[in-house]
């Protein structure tokens, strides 16, 4: 299975599609945006994803107990609206941050909140849309950005089994089975032990789709791990310096750890190859040092073979070890030095 965003081709047997989520680490600045675009190319991420939306189209301003975080993250204290403001990615960014985006020869994409950024969104041509976790469970909007006909990354964060299997039914109500499911903890900083990589596999497997992973862990073994097992897809937060502040700096990865993370995925996918059992030139020559059967005591003709004259040992240029039981109680043929390399042709009654 596989699926196309723009020329990149994203499944089993191609190269991990690695994102690089700016979210609101640009701290509200054009020049940080651009930077950091320009900063996970040289740092290895095929794309760059941004989060389309206004305050407006996420909550209301409210300052009530229901409108004020309080969950136990990083953010509690803090209205919903307010973090919004904060974290939002102005609009008129967007087409600039796309053309440099793709001058770099990135994939620029977003996370759509509402209907009006997904319109906003197909003005200005995007390939691809994220669904994030906490929108999973609307219906009406995963519908209507699958009607657009593109690929469609899905969080699962917060989805049980029932809520993934309605947004899989809602893409594929409209026609669209471009779907990327990824294996997401949200927590933020997500702790390793509740990553549950082994569900990647399985979502892929249960839903028929690819899958992936976004990430919330802190470093980078949980990405590369989640390759090892299965992800064709890595999403990871990226910042220019997490000392700089912002609601998503904790579980960012700056420039030299991001390349890293690239780094690893990359060996990793060579390390993976493929199902084989025959021996490069290389392991062939190191056959040499198997073992085999070696005369280990100066052996007269006529003499009986015993596990004391004949034994198994370093280097491979002897008989294959295994014929050692045929072998024994049988008489030498010729004499035999110490350091011989035994032979069917030295031994009699074969």
């Amino acid at each position: 299975m596989e699926i196309q965003i723009r020329e990149r081709k994203i499944g089993t047997g191609h190269p991990t599609f690695i994102i690089a989520e700016m979210s609101a680490n640009h701290l509200g600045n054009f020049d940080t945006a651009v930077e950091i675009i320009r900063s996970a190319k040289q740092s290895g991420a095929d794309a760059i994803k941004l989060q389309t939306y206004t305050p407006e189209t996420m909550t209301i301003d409210c300052d009530s107990e229901l409108f004020t975080i309080s969950e136990g993250t990083i953010w509690d204290g803090r209205t919903f609206y307010d973090l919004y403001t904060e974290a939002q990615t102005p609009w008129e960014w967007h087409a600039d941050l796309k053309k440099i985006a793709e001058d770099e020869g990135l994939i620029f994409f977003s996370t759509a909140f509402d209907p009006s950024a997904v319109d906003f969104l197909e003005e200005l041509d995007i390939p691809a849309y994220k669904i994030a976790s906490f929108e999973i469970t609307d219906i009406p909007l995963i519908e209507y950005v699958a009607s657009k006909g593109k690929p469609i990354l899905i969080s699962t964060g917060i989805a049980t089994l029932c809520d993934i299997e309605e947004a899989v039914l809602a893409c594929r109500r409209m026609g669209n089975d471009q779907i990327i499911l990824l294996k997401c903890t949200s927590a933020y900083p997500a702790p390793i032990e509740e990553a549950n990589l082994r569900t990647i596999p399985h979502m892929a497997e249960a839903f028929n789709t690819i899958s992936g992973l976004s990430d919330h862990t802190t470093g980078i073994a949980v990405p590369a791990a989640a390759v090892a097992i299965g992800a064709s897809v890595i999403e990871k937060h990226f910042t220019l310096d997490r000392s700089a502040g912002g609601p998503d700096a904790p579980f960012s990865l700056e420039p030299d750890e991001f390349s890293q993370m690239t780094c690893a995925i990359r060996n990793g996918e060579r390390a993976l190859g493929t199902i084989r059992y025959d021996l490069t030139d290389k392991m062939q020559q190191n056959r040499v040092f198997a073992r085999s059967l070696f005369v280990v005591e100066d052996i007269q003709k006529g003499e009986t073979f015993t596990k004391e004259n004949v034994r198994s040992i370093r280097p491979g240029n002897g008989m294959h070890p295994k014929n050692l039981i045929y072998i024994l109680d049988k008489k030498a043929k010729i004499p035999l030095k110490k350091g011989t390399p035994l032979d069917w042709r030295m031994i009699e009654n074969r």
